[in-house]
């Protein structure tokens, strides 16, 4: 069962997400912040992250960069999830480390099956 870490301040989102993903079979962890999202990457070494970029105390785009220099975490995929559904913010979330975009209010078809083929690449 492939573990995902969702990291999102927004507590409907990290709901909503999560219940629906565990019934398709995955493992969930959650964090509310870019700094806890790090710890917990580090501490639970998810599958594959689902990043909110817009988030108090580390946003998403830092936090990303920081995974990625990290020796533990710079392999796991990560999906920026965010409303920021413009041209130039996915390039900023590519630049930043992220594997894949997805924007909000989040198409769950569309989302898992970014997951599923991040999952069998096995990479960012």
């Amino acid at each position: 069962m492939p573990k995902l870490l969702l990291i999102d301040d927004n507590e409907m989102n990290l709901d909503m997400l999560s219940r629906r993903l565990q019934m398709r079979g995955y493992q969930i962890v959650l964090a509310t912040n870019g700094v806890q999202g790090i710890g917990v990457a580090n501490r639970e070494r998810p599958d594959l992250i689902l990043m909110d970029m817009s988030m108090p105390h580390l946003n998403g785009w830092d936090a990303t960069k920081q995974l990625r220099e990290a020796p533990l975490t710079k392999a796991i995929p990560i999906v920026a999830v965010t409303s920021h559904a413009m041209k130039q913010e996915q390039e900023r979330a590519l630049n930043a480390g992220c594997s894949a975009f997805v924007s909000k209010p989040v198409d769950f078809e569309r989302l898992e099956t970014v997951i599923q083929q991040l999952l069998r690449r096995g990479s960012p």
